[in-house]
């Protein structure tokens, strides 16, 4: 037997998940919708997303936590106070405790806090602190007996003395409301009003009504247990149950009525059996702080879930509501139980084993088993067919008493003989396994195969054999694919998309609308499942779909349900999933199966929020930076992780968020369930990050913005920047002045250089001219040198003839003496040596000034002759043109020209002429 009452969703928290101490004494809820729980280690916070333990004051376990406005209020050992959030979005304490320091008593706890009006009360087991919020002054109610438990009800503060009764605090004094016996002797767990009077939860005596001073007890269904449970916690939900937390047996939730709703424990979903609290959140999800972690059960939910923790269930493949029970098949067999019941599921006898299909059909329920098929009446199954496992069934158009059915080895025929079904035959001619398969109004059978693809056949007339079989080669083989009708049309699912039928070509054709579901890769299975009121289910990887047809077009309506499969355990590829009434549907999980009432999906909207940003330098750790205003991170801090949430504790939907850092990224990143981003080495600037969130398949509203400025590093900050100007003009100025020196010096330096050139240019003219001088005077020495041999070669001339006359006349001398002696004697006169070397030497000197001094001063032994020989070598005379001029033979003048080289004592290898013309 099981026991197979449905459970909201319940969210397990591990003290490993939320990194502090097992045990949570409060909770409480800001406006935020983040949560907070007075916890062994301190101050434990959760916004949905991630944990974040504060530290008690002095380390002291955190006993009360309270949210009050904007601060979250907390007592512990000898010490209570507040918490505030800075600007960085973290929780620092403030002590209130202090400033009364010596009237705490010693090792006093405080376990509780209330609120009302402007007073905050916080309570130990000794005395009531009474704090004015606006006064900041404290009052003290202390009972002799001390103070066993403190409640907040509307208007009014109770607490509960020991042996003395219950009492009510007015104007900051004790005011008796009970003494009942009942209430002298037994602890009051909790207090809640009514129009009529006070309720009042009893730790071991259960529920008693209080009106007036009379005092009676609220039958339940659970009164025995109460009586021995311990009831430690309770709290009253928004819709008039009761939650009851026990210290050994977990959770009870009855109705207003005192009706047992639930009864949650470790052996039927909780962490633990021991709830120290439970409070209610705005989502009217049901928290319980355990002894050994945390869990959240989602009330209202509209998914409730059959837990087989004992494995005796198994994985479910299918399931049934028939004649006023519900079967389920799994792969250990068939169990059945009354629907609407919360008895046990009992196994059918003789189903043992794996179970793939229930059918209804004719008002009988078939049942397809790896052994064959069962017809199933009440708890009976009965065997109609052994041969082969049996996958599906499906009815035959036009033949009401006959069933085909699916098998390992191809298909076969049932038939409704004598109000009796038996197995008829298989079809022969097709003998490959037929887990998918769906006929035509003509009476084709399509046949989809996991490994082979789509075959499609006729059988004969008696549906005894085929006569062959087609294989499609589009669309393709694929895992976990499947076959299915709806509206009279046979769909196809596999991993490329969502084919149907066309009924005049037989061909398969994509259907755009149902193939989107399996983009950006949420394809888990083509699984495809049509119910009773004609809805089409598929699954992916983050969602549940179902399309149904639309009443005023032939378009499909598509719904979504944003469960994703990992969270609902599903068997991939043999997803089920059953209408049991008008709007429920039963869904089979590996370990046990789920209900979803569709008519309840609704979803309330969240807000997404920037819950902290950090900071680091590279390879150091993160700083927290604010979140209240504009950030501004210096350069080397630009490495910056911005975490987000949507404070909703659904335990089946997952927030999906999407960002944008503007300034950095053009277009929103893709849709993710993380919960955070990081940005390494932004570059200087200013940035706004945004961030939305999706939340079951919806973009919520608001979208949370961060703005924040990456500094320039130091050198390029404008002040920077405007040193760099300066320096910049400064460095052009000098460099300006520097090139302006370098080229008035290059300048001058050119200037001289042309000066200098032109001097050169000007003395090369002059030696140019010099030169031209020099060749003039040398041409001009060359001419008179040439005129100073040609007046001599004339002088020379002149004597030879007057010599050749004078010779003629001495010879005619004889005749007339006197005459001609006359002529010779002025012809003497006239060759006289000394008056042609006179003249020569005038007219040498005037053609080579200073020669003949030169060369005296060189060679003073030589004579007149010599100087005079000199002279005539110096003209370039030969012997023969100068012995006329000396009146002596060419042998004489060679004679003298030996004399002269030993007097100017020359060398044999010098020339004399050479030597005469180089001084």
């Amino acid at each position: 037997m099981l026991f197979a009452q449905e459970f909201p969703p319940i969210i397990k928290y591990s003290s490993s998940v939320y990194g502090a101490g097992n045990q949570n004494w409060m909770i409480s809820q800001d406006d935020k919708n983040y949560l907070y729980f007075a916890n062994n280690d301190g101050l434990l916070e959760y916004n949905g997303t991630s944990w974040q333990l504060y530290p008690g004051p002095n380390e002291t376990i955190i006993r009360s936590v309270k949210v009050i406005g904007n601060k979250v209020y907390t007592g512990s050992y000898m010490n209570f106070g507040y918490w505030t959030r800075n600007a960085n979005g973290k929780l620092k304490y403030t002590s209130l405790s202090d400033s009364i320091k010596n009237k705490i008593l010693d090792d006093e706890q405080f376990w509780n806090i209330l609120k009302y009006d402007q007073w905050i009360l916080f309570q130990s087991l000794n005395r009531i602190y009474i704090y004015d919020t606006k006064t900041k002054k404290f009052k003290i109610v202390a009972p002799g007996n001390g103070v066993v438990k403190s409640f907040s009800q509307k208007n009014a503060i109770y607490f509960q003395t020991i042996k003395e009764g219950l009492f009510e605090i007015e104007s900051g004094e004790a005011k008796l409301v009970s003494d009942h016996p009942i209430l002298k002797k037994f602890t009051i767990a909790n207090v809640f009003t009514t129009d009529e009077g006070l309720i009042l939860q009893t730790q071991l005596d259960g529920i008693y009504k209080l009106v007036g001073n009379s005092l009676t007890r609220i039958v339940t269904d659970i009164d025995s247990e109460l009586k021995s449970d311990f009831v430690y916690s309770s709290q009253r939900l928004k819709d008039g149950s009761f939650a009851l937390g026990t210290v050994s047996n977990g959770v009870f939730i009855l109705t207003d009525k005192g009706k047992l709703r639930y009864h949650l424990s470790q052996r039927k979903g909780l962490s633990n059996n021991t709830a120290l609290s439970l409070f209610e959140d705005r989502d009217q999800n049901l928290w319980i702080g355990l002894d050994n972690g945390i869990n959240c059960i989602n009330v209202q939910s509209p998914v409730h879930s059959f837990t087989d923790d004992t494995g005796a269930l198994g994985t479910v493949y299918a399931s049934a509501v028939y004649n006023g029970m519900l079967y389920i098949g799994t792969n250990q067999g068939l169990f059945c139980k009354p629907t609407e019941s919360n008895s046990d599921f009992k196994f059918i006898s003789g189903t043992k084993g794996q179970v793939w299909s229930l059918f209804k059909y004719d008002n009988t329920l078939f049942c397809g088993h790896d052994s064959g098929t069962f017809i199933v009446s009440n708890d009976t199954a009965r065997p109609i067919f052994s041969a082969s496992g049996s996958w599906k069934f499906e009815s035959v158009p036009n033949h009401p008493n006959l069933l085909l059915q699916g098998n390992y080895f191809g298909l076969s025929v049932l038939e409704k003989i004598n109000n009796q079904w038996v197995f008829k035959n298989k079809i022969h001619g097709f003998d490959y396994s037929s887990r998918y398969f769906e006929i035509t109004k003509n009476l084709e059978i399509y046949v989809s195969h996991e490994y082979k693809g789509i075959f499609r056949l006729k059988p004969d007339a008696s549906f005894s054999k085929t006569n062959g079989f087609y294989a499609y080669k589009n669309p393709e083989k694929g895992q976990s694919a499947s076959l299915t009708t709806f509206n009279n049309h046979i769909y196809y699912a596999y991993k490329g998309g969502i084919f149907k039928l066309n009924p005049k070509t037989r061909l398969f054709e994509k259907d755009s609308l149902l193939s989107s579901i399996f983009e950006k890769d949420e394809y888990t299975s083509g699984k495809l499942i049509v119910d009773n009121s004609n809805k089409i289910w598929l699954f992916s990887k983050n969602y549940i779909h179902y399309f149904s047809a639309s009443k005023l077009s032939n378009q499909l309506k598509q719904n979504i349900i944003p469960i994703p499969s990992s969270l609902t355990n599903s068997m991939l590829g043999y997803e089920n999933i059953t209408q049991i009434s008008k709007s429920t549907y039963l869904i089979g999980t590996t370990d046990g199966y789920y209900t979803l009432n569709i008519d309840d999906l609704s979803f309330k909207n969240y807000n997404v929020l920037i819950t902290d940003i950090t900071t680091n330098k590279q390879n150091e750790t993160f700083n927290n930076a604010a979140i209240y205003h504009e950030g501004s991170f210096h350069s080397n801090e630009n490495n910056i992780t911005l975490n987000y949430t949507v404070p909703e504790y659904n335990k089946y939907i997952n927030s999906e968020y999407q960002y944008l850092l503007e300034g950095f990224q053009n277009e929103w990143s893709e849709w993710s369930t993380k919960a955070t981003a990081n940005f390494k080495n932004l570059p200087p600037g200013k940035y706004t990050f945004k961030v939305r969130a999706k939340y079951a398949n919806t973009i919520l509203p608001n979208i949370a913005v961060y703005n924040f400025e990456v500094l320039k590093p130091w050198y390029r900050t404008n002040l920077a920047l405007f040193v760099y100007f300066l320096l910049a003009v400064a460095i052009g100025y000098f460099i300006n002045k520097a090139y302006r020196n370098y080229y008035q010096k290059q300048k001058e330096k050119l200037i001289e250089e042309n000066n200098l050139l032109l001097e050169i240019q000007e003395l090369e003219n002059e030696q140019r001219l010099m030169k031209l001088r020099n060749e003039q005077l040398s041409q001009d020495v060359d001419n008179k040198n040439r005129e100073l041999a040609v007046s001599t070669m004339s002088l020379n001339s002149k004597n030879e003839l007057l010599a050749f006359i004078k010779e003629d006349l001495k010879k005619t001398a004889q005749n007339d003496s006197s005459n001609i002696k006359s002529v010779i004697s002025t012809i003497n006169k006239n060759i006289t040596e000394e008056d042609s070397w006179n003249v020569f030497k005038e007219a040498f000197d005037n053609a080579d000034k200073d020669f003949l001094k030169r060369i005296k001063q060189m060679h003073p032994a030589l004579t007149p002759n010599d100087l005079r020989l000199c002279a005539y070598l110096r003209l370039n005379l030969s012997s023969k043109e100068i012995a006329p001029l000396f009146n002596i033979s060419v042998r004489s003048v060679e004679i003298k020209r030996y004399r002269l080289r030993k007097k100017m004592d020359l060398q044999h290898e010098n020339g004399l002429v050479e030597y005469i013309l180089s001084v």
